[in-house]
């Protein structure tokens, strides 16, 4: 797996810190302050900065300081509506177009993923969920797909990462994963759409029951 770059890692720092609330709407982002914290650049930080402001948990003007925004409800559902329509198009054509060795690739990912949940590790989890569903974009076979597909992944990114926090999304969130990966073995494409759909409504639903709290 690719390590990851120091503007995403800066990047899911501070939204997980949003998330969780520990920096409050309102709150001023320095970048410089950010640089020093990280032992960085600024140039990293304005990266991060520019994706989190693509997710909406930011508000970025120019000229002016970062602030933390208010994530806006109706367009946070929509990017969850669009989500679940591309990724069930992306499992549905997995299960027609996928070779052997994909299907037997995605199936060894997830066989993995089980070890994951029973050690209870999220941050670990998390990463694996990300090679899952991209291995569910790649395996559609549709270039344009994936190119959108993961496009909108990376706006709803920090509102995906925070259903690991609530108590047993891991082992809900697998058993989920294991209805996509059947149906797609299976060539079942409509069945592996529906299933997909409804992993991520309930990945939205998770995350909006942890901001509730």
């Amino acid at each position: 797996m690719l390590k990851r770059t120091s503007a995403e890692e800066i990047r899911r720092d501070v939204a997980s810190r949003i998330i969780a609330g520990t920096l409050a709407p309102g709150t001023p982002l320095d970048e410089r302050l950010i640089a020093a914290e990280f032992a960085v650049s600024r140039t990293p930080v304005r990266e991060a900065l520019r994706l989190l402001a693509a997710s909406g948990l930011i508000d970025q003007k120019p000229h002016a300081t970062a602030m933390v925004a208010k994530p806006d409800e109706k367009s946070l559902r929509g990017m969850f509506e669009v989500m679940g329509y591309l990724e069930a198009l992306c499992a549905g054509l997995c299960a027609v177009e996928m070779t052997a060795a994909e299907r037997d690739a995605l199936d060894a990912l997830h066989t993995d993923m089980a070890a994951i949940v029973r050690d209870g590790d999220a941050t670990r989890y998390a990463e694996a969920n990300d090679a899952f569903h991209a291995a569910i974009y790649e395996g559609s076979h549709n270039a344009y797909l994936v190119e959108i597909t993961g496009a909108t992944r990376q706006r709803v990114q920090p509102f995906r990462l925070a259903q690991f926090g609530t108590l047993g999304r891991l082992t809900k969130s697998h058993d989920e994963h294991s209805a996509v990966v059947e149906a797609i073995l299976r060539g079942e494409r409509s069945e592996a759409e529906s299933a997909m759909r409804k992993h991520i409504a309930i990945v939205e639903t998770a995350y909006r029951e942890l901001v509730r709290r």
